[in-house]
């Protein structure tokens, strides 16, 4: 989403990256943060060095992955075909995976998004988020059809998807869609972006918060009754986006992604007070498509493409408090060492939807 700060880090590996980890443990969660997220950085790389023409030794981009054990799928490196930049890369690990003695199947493939680059395209893609209509553009479609690909080639617990930002928004859409079909695939998702407002960052009191956010899921509710739009809320396809679980990464500092913490807390709390029916049809209908219409319907719960539409989730919330963007926002927060003492993780499973 947002375009970070120039010149404020480093495609660097040796200046900017983690602490080398010794024994990678599949089942540790931040051996896993810090991996994919480093995957997510080096197709950032991989776009500088195209863009600054930084080529051979010069090329900054390969030990973002070659220091894990993975390599490069160079004929799948996904390209934005109005500019040509690179947003996306298939990553290969090169260790003998099935043989892994985790409990946690290491992927075979991970399928990495960046998120926005300072380009006037990027800036078009982020705007179809708070209009909802990411999945009509040109990426999505092609993420789509790469995971496909994979996972009928491989299977699907051989491929992750990540992404971080705008990535982020497009791993998660591609993620719905793929759970809804029955084939889900682990993701991993950093600061995605959400279409609702951010209230979390206006400093109200807690209790103004909850009335605004009840008063929304009533109209909404409602509105999703007398149209009938609720019905396709039910059937083996949203059974199946209950059963899966990404792993969500927010900072409750940014803007653009915090408003996950209040919508999950929101949903444990309307689920609480016996309520959760009326969040379940309220999380799954937008207003704001009825208004400006989608050339398809009216009901996000026809199709996965409301962001925020997710059932059940893991999250981790980066707790460290900066007044910059670039911070709050940056992927190279998913790696810092410090990571296990600022940020808490929770598991949320919806009974609602099933």
């Amino acid at each position: 989403m947002g375009i970070l700060k120039k010149n404020t880090h480093s495609d660097d590996l040796s200046r900017s990256g983690p602490p080398q980890i010794p024994s990678l443990d599949w089942n540790d969660l931040y051996h896993r943060t810090s991996l994919v997220s480093c995957l997510v950085q080096g197709v950032y790389a991989m776009e500088r060095d195209r863009k600054k023409k930084r080529n051979g030794s010069e090329s900054l981009a390969t030990p973002w992955w070659k220091s894990f054990n993975f390599t490069l799928v160079e004929s799948e490196t996904l390209y934005d075909a109005r500019d040509g930049s690179i947003y996306g890369a298939v990553f290969q690990n090169v260790i003998n995976y099935e043989n892994t003695p985790d409990s946690i199947v290491p992927p075979r493939y991970v399928i990495a998004l960046r998120g926005t680059a300072p380009t006037m395209n990027d800036v078009l893609h982020n705007i179809r988020v708070p209009f909802e209509t990411l999945h009509h553009g040109g990426r999505y479609k092609h993420v789509i059809e790469e995971i496909r690909y994979f996972v009928a080639k491989h299977g699907n617990t051989a491929v992750w998807i990540a992404g971080h930002s705008l990535g982020a928004g497009l791993a998660l859409l591609a993620g719905k869609n793929m759970a809804m079909s029955g084939l889900p695939v682990e993701a991993y998702i950093f600061n995605p972006p959400i279409s609702l407002m951010p209230i979390e960052q206006y400093g109200y009191n807690h209790t103004l918060n909850c009335v605004y956010r009840f008063t929304r899921d009533i109209i909404k509710a409602g509105i999703a009754k007398v149209l009938d739009l609720d019905e396709g809320q039910e059937g083996p396809r949203y059974k199946n986006l209950v059963s899966w679980r990404p792993h969500l990464f927010v900072n409750q500092s940014d803007v653009i992604c915090s408003e996950y913490i209040g919508y999950f807390n929101h949903v444990v709390n309307m689920t609480e007070a016996g309520l959760g029916e009326i969040s379940r049809l309220a999380s799954g209908y937008s207003v704001r498509r009825m208004l400006i219409g989608d050339g398809e319907n009216w009901s996000s719960s026809s199709s996965p493409d409301h962001l925020h539409f997710l059932p059940s989730a893991f999250m981790m919330v980066n707790k460290t408090e900066s007044s910059e963007f670039y911070d709050n926002h940056g992927i190279h927060q998913w790696w810092n060492h410090m990571l296990k003492q600022s940020a808490t993780f929770n598991s949320y499973y919806s009974m609602n939807y099933l």
